[in-house]
């Protein structure tokens, strides 16, 4: 059995009132990361529905689950946060707690980071085949082309929750709520490039959504124009070496 003590990966996930799917998603990402030290944060962001008893009835069949909450829900960006915080692997993959996004993909993420090499610090999934709504697909379509234009961060699909990246860069990105929207201009902005997995999409099993509010179109416009000048003052990443001195 893997040991949950020296992870490779931390699989975050942030969820609020996902009692009905955390479990169902919490064997799938066991099953995508089997062969691998893994270990899976779960943030419960202030639920009312038992989210936090089905996580724990999930840790008895999964001893690498960790259970973070938040007594009251402070939104996903901080729920992100909260794990990162606490997360060992030096790969850290974040997922929806809803299960529209599959485990199956999370290899593939690892694998497109780990070819990368030094110069790509994030690989994030791409949705196909969105199972949201019309006016939501409609609308998160045209707020990702005004990111594009602004932003210039290359990457079609943002809101997309599967994304891989390494744990010592994400801790340096600047944070604020929303942030987890804006991480490919923001790993950019580190001088690091961005590897590309589409993904399909797949329909709730249960519930609605309680995040993703910034798919609608005017939301997080301040964010967004502060996210460019964030881009606008980058500065060219140095090469760094290490001198062997003489013992």
């Amino acid at each position: 059995m893997t040991s949950p003590l020296s992870p490779e990966v931390s699989v975050i996930v942030p969820c609020k009132d996902e009692a009905g799917n955390i479990g169902f998603l919490i064997d799938e990402i066991a099953t995508a990361l089997s062969g691998r030290p893994f270990e899976i944060l779960v943030v419960d962001d202030g639920s009312r529905d038992g989210t936090g008893e089905a996580v724990r009835a999930s840790a008895r069949q999964h001893p690498q689950v960790r259970l973070l909450r938040h007594e009251t829900s402070a939104g996903q960006s901080a729920a992100i946060r909260s794990a990162l915080e606490a997360a060992k692997g030096d790969a850290v993959v974040t997922i929806d707690g809803d299960g529209q996004n599959d485990p199956a993909y999370i290899p593939a993420l690892l694998d497109a980071l780990s070819a990368g090499g030094d110069q790509v610090g994030l690989a994030a999934g791409q949705r196909v085949g969105r199972k949201a709504s019309f006016a939501k697909r409609y609308g998160s379509r045209i707020a990702n082309r005004v990111r594009r234009a602004l932003l210039d961060d290359q990457v079609r699909d943002t809101g997309c929750g599967l994304k891989a990246v390494r744990r010592t860069l994400f801790l340096r990105l600047p944070y604020f709520d929303g942030w987890h929207r804006f991480l490919p201009a923001l790993v950019r902005r580190e001088g690091y490039e961005i590897a590309l997995v589409d993904v399909a999409d797949r329909e709730r099993r249960h519930g609605t959504s309680k995040y993703g509010i910034f798919d609608r179109l005017w939301v997080g416009i301040a964010d967004l124009f502060g996210v460019w000048w964030l881009a606008s003052r980058r500065k060219v990443r140095p090469q760094l070496s290490e001198e062997k001195l003489d013992e």
